[in-house]
């Protein structure tokens, strides 16, 4: 069994003692977590300047077992719930929202296929006993240049020989590979030459002629290492083609992109706690104490605390609903998930530039962590679901809503 059906499975069963210890878990894991952020937060400033690799930070995540968190206990794994998860990578992403990110890809791919159970038996049990057992990542290699997509039907442009004698040639370019340097495997989409099919194929990384090319330089977001991945002629088993695509895999949901909100949330939080750090300790001689008492600094802060709140509030409550009720939610309340990310972006986005306000010019200064987050807060824009892909199904929803008299609960 996987994912939500192995923990619904499990919680029927469960003693309450057995309970007991399943929330004793959760609750170390997270103290472990907030451990190691306040470690990762010191360094932060260092590694975006030298565009580095968070080796270090990964390296002990790997030694609490934090990879496997997403992986179903059936093979091992943690099975943290959902929300706990979200959790962990909001308070992540507070000290390095990098590192978080990158994490969060991991880990929610993982959980995505461990729910939809499209891969055969044997690899998934082999990547989730590689995961739990030395921490290894995997990501997805998708996104190409001018490539399309295949959620909208498009092909990509790298392509799958399948050679006479058994296995297969790949050739092509990968870009956006987030932790590309640190991966275990590479999750690659490619045309089966001759064909309409779209597969995917598990591609180790330290296969012949697969090469990482150091191509990530961006202004924010830089200790994600997403460089891009070449392939020329990598060659592959059979048994690494995991499944054909079809656009029905594509019309499921997808809670584990819930881990982009939570990311982008910690930003926000981080931003908060900047703005309000600097409002108690700043006092210009035009004021009688510190500008945390003045109404423009007041209002801001409660602007902020409010898009927080409900931010966080719609990110937990959808992560709860689906924990409980995985697939058997009704299909009207998917579209919830890719709408708790257009909206806690911009609640994010809006809090950094907030918090930047009342901040000033100082958190302009290459040195305050300010700026950092206001380039970092920048992608959540460009990471799926995409913004008018939401507003489509939101918009799709109410006119259904409407059109067959119901009206939307809000139980």
């Amino acid at each position: 069994m996987y994912a939500n059906e192995n923990r619904r499975a499990d919680r029927t069963s469960l003693s309450s003692s057995h309970v007991t210890d399943y929330c004793a878990k959760a609750a170390a894991g997270l103290q472990q977590i907030e451990r190691i952020a306040q470690v990762m937060k010191k360094d932060a400033k260092a590694l975006d300047e030298q565009h580095g690799l968070p080796l270090h930070h990964v390296e002990a995540l790997r030694e609490m077992g934090y990879p496997s968190w997403t992986v179903p206990t059936a093979y091992g794994g943690q099975g943290m719930p959902l929300p706990t998860w979200l959790a962990a990578q909001e308070r992540l992403a507070r000290a390095n929202p990098a590192v978080a990110l990158g994490m969060g890809w991991h880990g929610g791919i993982v959980y995505d296929l461990a729910l939809k159970q499209l891969w055969p038996e044997t690899a998934m049990a082999h990547v989730c006993q590689r995961i739990v057992r030395d921490g290894a990542l995997i990501n997805r290699a998708a996104m190409e240049v001018g490539g399309g997509s295949p959620s909208r039907g498009g092909k990509p442009r790298t392509t799958a020989q399948r050679l006479p004698e058994g296995g297969y040639r790949i050739t092509g370019r990968k870009t956006f590979t987030t932790f590309a340097p640190m991966l275990e495997w590479f999750i690659v989409t490619a045309s089966i030459e001759g064909t309409e099919e779209v597969a995917e194929f598990l591609v180790p990384h330290h296969a012949e002629r697969v090469l990482v090319e150091w191509t990530w330089d961006m202004i924010g977001m830089r200790g994600t290492a997403s460089h891009d991945i070449v392939l020329e002629g990598a060659m592959v088993s059979e048994e690494a083609k995991l499944y054909t695509y079809s656009q029905e895999d594509y019309r499921k949901p997808n809670p584990y992109l819930l881990h982009i909100p939570a990311c982008y949330l910690g930003i926000g939080g981080a931003a908060q706690e900047e703005a309000i750090k600097f409002a108690l300790s700043y006092a210009p001689p035009s004021l009688n104490g510190s500008v945390i008492h003045a109404p423009h600094v007041q209002q801001l802060l409660g602007e902020i605390e409010l898009e927080l709140t409900v931010a966080r509030h719609l990110l937990y409550r959808v992560a709860e609903e689906w924990e409980a009720n995985g697939l058997d939610m009704p299909s009207s309340k998917f579209a919830d998930i890719a709408a708790v990310k257009t909206h806690v972006v911009q609640a994010a986005l809006s809090t950094v530039d907030k918090a930047m306000r009342i901040v000033g010019a100082h958190g302009l200064r290459m040195d305050h962590p300010l700026q950092m987050m206001y380039r970092d807060v920048r992608f959540g824009l460009h990471n799926p679901p995409m913004e008018n892909t939401a507003i489509s199904m939101l918009a799709q929803r109410s006119i259904e809503y409407v059109q067959h008299g119901n009206s939307q609960s809000v139980d």
